[in-house]
């Protein structure tokens, strides 16, 4: 393995260069080498030293994965203390990322050059952590307080041009280590020995607020407000100390341990996006309603020209107003300009009424209406009407993707594409490998979900996939705790404040009580004997004809358009209890949460003794971005190993012999238990 730092001395200029692939991060060895290389500047001869990043990267912040191990000299703080201190002026040549630990290094610099491309910023918040280094303390010395409170409260990222704007950059340059050489030094003192900037309430107060919203529960970006609050006011030393203790304190807790276990989940997600497959140009759309055109609209912002398919001229025209009204969208958020949008939508959107002269495409996405039959009928129209090596692929929530591919003529091209709405804005898209799927259609699919940045998880042939049969099991033990005593609104209040984006009747008012209905008419669930059948949600559709919000009525009701709590529902809840012979108990916010996402583990952990989800990471990917699952707990998965597999068992065994219609303890559970191992080694038999 080469040198992580190297060290030359060109004339006068001593030139450092981390070269830590892929991102350069500051990892115990790169940190050794950075004391070793101004060892040798400090008796090189030199009169400057210029500081940079090899290949596309100055820094990209601190080596995470050391998060977990005890720290290892060298510290950051002492490096970064030598640096601001050295004899001679250290320039910082920022030629790409300079994130979180890389642009503290280059704070203590004495001045910064930055290549016009180079992304800056503190994004330790999202991490559960806050910036261990002198960020909070050196950032609002250099740039104003206001300014620094937002940048690190919120984890932002900003462009070389926002940088040298507000002065974290000295100048710009096509070639920063080549400038850094010969830049004429800034007179002013270092970065730490700046005077304290002025306190702001207002900025404070907005932060706050801005953090209470964008990152509710989360104790780190509240701590990052703390700690640059007290740079107006502690001198350098004394708010470094305070820093560093909370940086280290936070960097063991349980939100940081979760939002890593995400972050690294991500990472390994999207690698999978580029590792072969053929690029799609070219896709037609079936179904033009919202997930279709959202879906349309995904693949033209990705490069891909599209064709969408309606039954008639009315449909055509209502799917082309949705997606004009998309774009309309992205150029009021500033995300497109008024040219860009119309140029796109004339040039990578056609619209066609049934599958006659539709033209090649690579790809074909069915998004109509979740009926077996209407969607066998779209593919085989689709086969007819499309060259033998187009992909072909279902957009389905819940029905067997087999059952849709019979009869294709190539069904190793067929597999499921499950998109969760609006499919322009959320990342996830579940990967669905039906029974004679080919690698190489799995490989161009994966890599299609890269170019559209979305973030694929593989998912394997079940009622439900991954996602949505976990919703059935939480939405499932969520009902029998209706029957034995809790009333909509406070289940949704305790899950909310577990962390979820909403409650399960809130989001089922949402969607639509008809989906969820119809779902488990097709499952037969009134007829069933192996589960504790609850007939509330049922006996709302049939005998109420409340679908929710669409409806102005559903488990809640919607005058003036805020849900408020419904006597009607509150007392069909009760009467349900009385029919089933069951005495009504109080329960605890505290306990609602518990038996609500362990439905969730066990469901999750049957999906991986099945072999339907790769690795539990992905489970947790799916439940974090497709339905509000709290990222700083890091998914159901991350949340049993972090509860301890232990407890978990004992919890949901005692459900168990408490009502074993409702539950039962997964296999790989026991087996993890009793050998002392994590899920990952006995994810199946």
């Amino acid at each position: 393995m080469s040198d992580p730092v190297r060290f030359s001395l060109e004339g006068t200029v001593a030139r450092i260069v981390i070269d830590n692939p892929p991102v350069n991060v500051l990892s115990q060895a790169v940190r050794r080498g950075l004391m070793a290389a101004f060892d040798a500047a400090e008796t090189s001869g030199a009169k400057r030293v210029v500081l940079s990043g090899a290949e596309r990267a100055f820094v990209a912040g601190s080596d995470t994965r050391e998060f977990d191990l005890p720290p290892q000299p060298p510290y950051l703080p002492d490096i970064f203390a030598r640096i601001e201190a050295f004899p001679l002026p250290v320039v910082a040549a920022i030629n790409g990322a300079a994130l979180g630990g890389g642009l503290e290094l280059a704070l203590v610099c004495a001045a910064r050059v930055a290549v016009p491309g180079a992304q800056l910023g503190m994004p330790e918040v999202t991490l559960g952590v806050v910036p261990g280094a002198g960020g909070t303390q050196r950032l609002p010395r250099l740039i104003g307080f206001g300014a620094a409170l937002s940048l690190i409260s919120e984890g932002r990222v900003i462009g070389a041009t926002e940088a040298r704007e507000l002065g974290l950059v000295d100048l710009l340059a096509a070639d920063a280590a080549d400038e850094a050489a010969r830049l004429v030094l800034p007179d002013r003192a270092a970065t730490g020995a700046m005077p304290a900037p002025p306190r702001d309430a207002d900025a404070v107060e907005t932060a706050r607020t801005r953090a209470a919203r964008r990152a509710r529960d989360q104790i780190a970006p509240q701590k990052a407000i703390d700690l640059v609050d007290a740079a107006t006011r502690l001198p350098l030393k004394e708010g470094l100390a305070l820093e560093r203790e909370t940086f280290l304190t936070l960097k063991t807790s349980d939100q940081a341990a979760a939002l890593r276990h995400v972050f690294f989940a991500e990472r390994a997600a999207m690698a999978r996006g580029r590792k072969g497959g053929a690029a799609i140009e070219t896709a037609v759309v079936v179904g033009g309603g919202t997930m279709g055109s959202a879906i349309s609209y995904a693949l033209a912002q990705g490069g891909t020209t599209v064709a969408l398919v309606e039954t008639d001229t009315a449909a055509v025209e209502r799917a082309r107003t949705v997606i004009a009204g998309l774009y309309a969208e992205a150029v009021a958020r500033g995300k497109l300009s008024s040219g860009a949008a119309d140029a796109a939508l004339a040039a990578r959107h056609s619209f066609h009424v049934g599958y006659d002269d539709l033209p090649p495409a690579q790809i074909a996405i069915e998004a109509v209406v979740e009926d077996l039959t209407v969607k066998r009928q779209v593919f085989a129209a689709l086969d007819a009407a499309l060259p033998p090596d187009t992909i072909l692929a279902t957009n389905t929530s819940y029905l067997d993707p087999n059952a849709i591919a019979e009869g294709l003529r190539n069904p190793e091209r067929f597999l499921g594409l499950h998109f969760f709405s609006p499919a322009h804005v959320m990342k996830l898209v579940e990967v669905i490998r039906a029974g004679e799927t080919s690698p190489e259609t799995l490989a161009t699919v994966l890599r299609l979900a890269g170019r559209l940045r979305k973030i694929p998880v593989l998912a394997g042939v079940c009622d439900g996939f991954i996602g949505n049969r976990i919703l059935t099991g939480y939405r499932q033990i969520c009902d029998v705790m209706l029957l034995e005593g809790c009333l909509p609104a406070q289940v949704d209040a305790a899950m909310r404040d577990f962390g979820m984006a909403m409650g399960p009747y809130e989001v089922q008012d949402l969607s639509g009580l008809d989906i969820a209905h119809a779902n488990r008419k097709r499952l037969g669930w009134a007829e069933r004997t192996d589960l504790r059948y609850v007939p509330i949600a049922d006996r709302i559709v049939e005998e109420t004809g409340r679908l929710g919000r669409k409806t102005g009525a559903g488990w809640y009701d919607y005058a003036g358009g805020e849900a408020q709590r419904a006597p009607l529902i509150e007392a069909m809840v009760i009467e349900a209890s009385a029919r089933a012979g069951l005495t009504r108990r109080a329960f605890t916010d505290a306990e609602i949460a518990e038996r609500a996402s362990a439905a969730m583990i066990v469901e999750g952990l049957r999906i991986l003794e099945e072999g339907i989800a790769a690795d539990a990471a992905d489970i947790d990917l799916v439940m974090v971005h497709g339905y509000g699952f709290p990222r700083w707990r890091g998914g159901p998965m991350h949340l049993a190993e972090r509860t301890g597999l232990p407890e978990i068992l004992a919890r949901i065994a005692g459900y168990a012999a408490a009502d074993p219609l409702s539950w039962s303890v997964p296999g790989n559970l026991r087996r993890a238990v009793a050998g002392g191992q994590g899920l990952e080694a006995v994810r199946t038999d």
